[in-house]
């Protein structure tokens, strides 16, 4: 891999990374709803009683220099965004970090996105594999159309017929949440069977909105390898066909699903936000919605901020990757 192409792939990082933070800064203060106020009402909502109001007004806009011009505090988030590595405070946890509170729910959102994506991935590319090839029992072959109409239904859609099925019809797993409310969470076969229970509904269906598109997809990109010739000559040297669907045929099928993996990922990140607000999942997902529902605009940037890092990072990782998963891939000079 030449370095003046490592270098282009960088830059683009670095690039896609400086645009998504000044849209994320943007964004949040063309709303018309005032952050500080939205608090307030919040807690008066609940009925609190806020004392001072004015004066507590005052000391959020100085604290988070909200009365100064827009260009002044692009200028200041940059530098903290940057140099300091420090995205302010959450209006709403004041004075909790916007890291704090964003970095104690990326450990749900990451073992959920992880599971879902590496069942979703093996099982519909294996599904589609198997619809393509000629020498398995028509099951295989018919399974994809059975799959293929989950694929158009909506995220949210799917997760409240599944709340409903199996949480109120059939109560099989409950309504939300990781744990069961007053259960000691310990180290023990009892605490992670009670987390699967809770993790169930939303990791299915996740899996069952996605599948239906891989299978479908590595069908048609398996079709196109069956009439390659390495394929012949594998079964003229007398090799056994479930070798040659394996190492030949799966193999060089793969790599057009990796490229369209990292395209979908921001599908897959955005549906599972929506997912983890109907099942009260802690994760980024419920961090945001309740963020957006009190114009917490730190907390907002926080987590548009790491779903913009983590898409643009899984794609610079797999392009530089792609010479491993292909050695027939080679990055020369001169080479886009």
């Amino acid at each position: 891999m030449s370095l003046k192409y490592l270098a282009q792939r960088i830059g683009a990082f670095f690039l896609t990374i400086m645009v998504a933070a000044t849209l994320n800064f943007m964004i949040p203060r063309i709303t018309p709803q005032d952050p500080v106020a939205a608090l307030l009402g919040r807690m008066g909502s609940k009925g609190v009683i806020v004392e001072g109001g004015d004066q507590i007004v005052e000391m959020y806009r100085l604290q988070f220099g909200l009365d100064k011009p827009v260009f002044i505090q692009y200028l200041k988030y940059l530098e903290n965004l940057l140099v300091h590595r420090h995205m302010g405070y959450s209006l709403s946890y004041f004075p909790v970090t916007v890291e704090t509170v964003v970095l104690k729910s990326v450990p749900w959102t990451i073992g959920l996105f992880t599971a879902a994506t590496v069942i979703t991935f093996i099982i519909g590319n294996l599904l589609g594999a198997l619809a393509a090839w000629p020498k398995v029992p028509k099951l295989f072959q018919y399974s994809i159309y059975m799959i293929m109409p989950f694929s158009a239904i909506p995220y949210y859609l799917l997760a409240l017929i599944l709340l409903y099925l199996f949480a109120f019809v059939f109560p099989i797993f409950p309504l939300g949440g990781t744990f069961t409310v007053g259960a000691v969470r310990t180290l023990s076969l009892n605490s992670f069977v009670d987390l699967l229970r809770h993790t169930a509904l939303p990791l299915i269906s996740i899996v069952i909105a996605n599948i239906g598109f891989w299978a479908l997809s590595m069908r048609g990109t398996m079709s196109m390898v069956l009439g390659e010739d390495f394929l012949t000559y594998a079964r003229f040297e007398g090799l056994r066909e479930s070798r040659i669907f394996t190492k030949y045929a799966m193999r060089n099928a793969l790599l057009p699903q990796v490229t369209a993996l990292v395209i979908d990922l921001g599908r897959i990140i955005s549906g599972q936000v929506l997912v983890e607000i109907i099942f009260n999942y802690p994760g980024i997902g419920l961090v945001l919605y309740n963020a957006l529902r009190t114009a917490d605009y730190g907390v907002i940037q926080g987590v548009v901020m790491f779903v913009t890092v983590s898409v643009a990072l899984a794609t610079l990782l797999v392009d530089l990757a792609y010479p491993l998963l292909d050695p027939r891939i080679k990055y020369e000079e001169g080479v886009d």
